[in-house]
């Protein structure tokens, strides 16, 4: 069978963007990065001739991403957050690879920098040539709602002889608007100790710590700020003061089965001061929210950076919950699970169970539930499938299915019961990938769930920082073109009721982040 994510550019061709429906704020198409449609699959070199990722790489990365933020949790502990520390053996090494070597994550395109220094339309480039310089360079970044500091790869490389002007990448040198920041400034105070580096000839130095090594970093360099655009025409839109990583270190290979995916870094969204989402506050009001559209869609989803619940006011399908937030790692969004529901039936799961909550994560493909809520799920499910062939496990997807013979496939509805009576009716590709169960299970209850990106994707999430709400929409209009509106939580219904059935003969689309890839070929 073949994979959604081998290149098919004709495929793309004609298909605009999703409007995302109406907010205050400016908005970007977003992708898959391994979709045939993104901008990354059009890079040249060694990243376009190398293969898909198999499933299993897939899994592979998605936990390193999971052991990442359980380490960011367990170094808090004390402050209430319920991680055991006596089951740490599934952290895996090493976790730069979960950095650097990405898999399939939401991307968007941003304009950084402004008019070059140096540009000039005399000899040596033509007036286009001169126009093009002095308009920025256009990035492709991965969107991480669980990180803070914004990064991306600057050019020249250290490892580089000599400074190539051709090169896409950015280069602080020739933008007129970059400055490094000073050691002494509030920015550079503001980075704390876990992402301040050293000081070099007065200018901020960042660090993006690995977890498990805090003596290494996966991303280091300047922080200094320049001008963004949120869009990939850089003679369009509005720009803004941008504080970021200028990381000139050269990206090394993650080992075997490592992703390498032409992206240039990371659009941090997380709750910490560093994030754009912070940066902007004052311009856009502490909100954002993102549509990532169905593995099969020729259309991308969106990206916007603004808005709000008030915003969506009076609009059908909303679930919204309160938003709670880790003192000590204010970086990370979570949200109170309370119960389970499989076709209606609300499973025989102790709420306690649920009681360290759910961190919603952009970039994790498979949601992660409590070990006794996971076993009850997967009871459930497969007793409303037993009329279908099993499979052997895939990885850690434990409950797979050979649906060979069969026309159609009927999937038992699941619904997530979030805190304040938000009801969130899963899709039918965010219950099923690859012929298996799309959720697995944490090592022990009292370690922290995590809401992937699967069960996320068509809707739109809108993440309401400043009043500390997240919310879902569940629009036909965002649903036919690939993304649902959503946000995490504003109507309390069920979004739908009817029955989830997966014909024979359609691929299955599903997932965020890392495993949005549609059925892979193993």
């Amino acid at each position: 069978m073949q994979s959604s994510l081998k290149p098919h550019a004709a495929a793309c061709s004609g298909h605009s963007a999703v409007i995302p429906p109406p907010h205050q704020g400016t908005w970007v198409p977003l992708y898959r990065h391994l979709s045939p449609c993104s901008p990354a699959a059009a890079s040249t070199g060694a990243a376009k001739a190398r293969p898909p990722p198999s499933l299993a790489d897939l899994l592979r990365q998605d936990q390193l991403r999971v052991d990442h933020i359980h380490m960011r949790l367990l170094s808090s502990s004390s402050q209430g957050v319920r991680v055991s520390k006596q089951k740490q053996g599934p952290v895996k090494e090493p976790v730069r690879s979960e950095v650097i070597h990405l898999h399939d994550q939401p991307v968007i395109q941003v304009t950084i920098g402004s008019e070059r220094k140096g540009a000039s339309g005399g000899s040596g480039g033509s007036g286009d040539q001169q126009q093009s310089q002095a308009a920025g360079v256009v990035q492709t970044v991965v969107l991480d709602t669980a990180s803070d500091v914004p990064w991306v790869q600057c050019h020249p490389l250290a490892s580089s002889a000599t400074t190539d002007s051709s090169s896409s990448s950015y280069d602080p040198a020739r933008s007129s608007t970059y400055y490094a920041l000073a050691c002494n400034s509030a920015a550079c105070t503001e980075l704390g100790r876990l992402y301040r580096g050293a000081c070099v000839n007065n200018q901020c130095q960042y660090r993006v710590p690995i977890p498990s090594s805090p003596a290494s970093s996966s991303s280091s360099g300047t922080y200094g700020s320049d001008l963004l655009k949120l869009t990939a025409d850089p003679a369009d839109g509005a720009s803004m003061s941008f504080k970021f990583g200028c990381s000139h270190g050269e990206a090394k290979q993650g080992g075997e089965g490592s992703i390498d995916n032409a992206t240039a870094g990371i659009m941090a969204l997380g709750g910490g001061p560093e994030s754009l989402v912070s940066q902007n506050a004052a311009m856009y009001g502490s909100a954002f929210s993102y549509c990532i559209p169905a593995t099969e869609s020729r259309r991308p989803g969106f990206f916007v950076l603004g808005g709000g619940v008030g915003d969506l006011s009076g609009a059908g399908g909303y679930a919204v919950t309160p938003m709670l937030r880790y003192a000590r790692v204010p970086t990370l969004y979570r949200v109170r699970l309370l119960a389970i529901a499989v076709d209606g039936q609300q499973l025989n799961v102790t709420p306690s169970v649920f009681a360290s909550g759910s961190v919603l994560d952009s970039r994790t493909a498979i949601t992660r539930l409590p070990p006794t809520a996971y076993q009850a799920l997967r009871e459930a499910f497969r007793s409303r499938m037993a009329m279908y062939r099993e499979a052997p496990p895939q990885g850690n997807l434990d409950t797979c299915y050979d649906f060979a013979g069969a026309f159609l496939v009927m999937v038992p509805r699941v619904a997530l019961l979030l805190d304040g009576n938000a009801v969130v009716a899963l899709d039918r590709q965010g219950i099923l990938f690859h012929d298996c169960l799309v959720f697995t299970s944490n090592t022990d209850d009292r370690m922290p769930g995590i809401l992937g990106n699967v069960q996320q994707q068509t809707m739109e999430v809108l993440y309401n920082v400043g009043g500390v709400l997240i919310s879902m929409i569940d629009d036909l209009r965002l649903q036919l073109a690939g993304c649902r509106p959503a946000g995490l939580l504003q109507a309390t219904t069920p979004a739908s009721s009817t029955q989830n059935i997966y014909y024979k003969f359609q691929t299955w689309h599903l997932l965020f982040g890392s495993l949005c890839c549609g059925k892979l070929s193993s």
